[in-house]
């Protein structure tokens, strides 16, 4: 059959010619219909990222996807070892899959999950965000950060969010999506306007999927405010690092404030608030998808294209997504 194959740590994959995968242990061989090309999926074969590791290569890429099962149920569901699902066909578990609906297309139904399960997985479990919340999205015009910003409203009921990114047109969106301010990165002082907003009312959750000098600037920017704020307690969640993996920091941020830090990934949610997310949150966002209540862009292309798109990168607020 035909698959992306990574031969090389860091390298593109390749659209060639592979072994048919085999079934296992209640794994069942499936006819892929889409799978997305996440920053998780580029990570993962980059072999720098934390879960490389349990990663060998050769390997087809492709962490989850939308397939056909030999009975005709199409399922969103994971990859079962070096069949990954960026190929004609995979090996799947069909137990742990998450029916697709009829009115939500394959390429829709691929692309939701990975944004969807991180917004709200970092909304409900790690940032807690609840009715009456006071939220700042850092890197909101990337997918999965826009993801975030209309769930944070439309979900959790977050009174005021505010939306941070680069992309004017994106942040313009978002004021119609679920954002009440927006703020634009270069634009102006980010720690200035971060202080005086959190002065007036203090943030309780901050998300995070940039890192790097911009998350140094809003952690500087929750300390700088009137003294009153302060002991408020802000949850910072720290998600994606698209603006570096590293930042500096005074370590007087965190003893002088309120706010604690941690982070969602791989390795640090419990499996019972993964699996919440998929068996319950997950069909709840393909019916907010279907009766539009939730937004998520998509661009399909071809798998044999995979080389090409793999080095183009991500569109602003556009997930890709493979087809065979």
């Amino acid at each position: 059959m035909l698959a992306a194959l990574v031969t090389e740590w860091g390298q593109p994959p390749v659209y060639t010619d592979v072994p048919e995968p085999q079934p296992r242990d209640g794994a069942e061989v499936a006819v892929v219909e889409a799978s997305a090309l996440t920053n998780l999926t580029r990570a993962l074969v980059s072999g720098k990222h934390y879960a490389s590791k349990e990663i060998a290569l050769p390997a087809i890429p492709g962490v989850d996807g939308v397939v056909r099962l030999a009975d005709g149920r199409r399922i969103y569901t994971g990859a079962v070892g070096y069949s990954g699902m960026m190929a004609q066909r995979a090996v799947v578990d069909p137990r742990g899959g998450i029916d697709v609906p009829e009115h939500v297309d394959s390429v829709t139904a691929a692309a939701l999950p990975n944004p969807g399960i991180s917004a709200w997985t970092a909304l409900s479990h790690a940032a807690a965000v609840k009715p009456g919340d006071h939220v700042l999205v850092l890197g909101a015009t990337g997918v999965t950060g826009s993801m975030a910003v209309q769930l944070a409203t439309s979900m959790f009921g977050a009174e005021n969010v505010v939306a941070v990114g680069r992309n004017t047109d994106r942040l313009a969106w978002l004021r119609s999506a679920g954002a009440h301010a927006t703020i634009t990165l270069g634009a102006g002082d980010l720690s200035a306007e971060v202080s005086e907003m959190h002065a007036q009312r203090p943030f309780d959750a901050v998300l995070d999927y940039l890192w790097g000098e911009p998350a140094a600037q809003v952690l500087t920017g929750l300390t700088a405010s009137h003294p009153a704020a302060h002991y408020h307690p802000t949850r910072f969640v720290q998600i994606g690092s698209m603006a570096g993996p590293t930042l500096p920091l005074d370590a007087g941020v965190l003893r002088s404030t309120g706010i604690t830090l941690r982070g969602v990934g791989i390795g640090s949610v419990p499996l019972t608030v993964m699996a919440q997310a998929r068996t319950e949150a997950l069909p709840e966002l393909f019916q907010m998808v279907a009766d539009g209540r939730l937004e998520l862009r998509t661009q399909p292309r071809a798998l044999a294209d995979v080389a090409e798109v793999w080095a183009g990168g991500e569109p602003s607020g556009i997930r890709v997504v493979l087809t065979p």
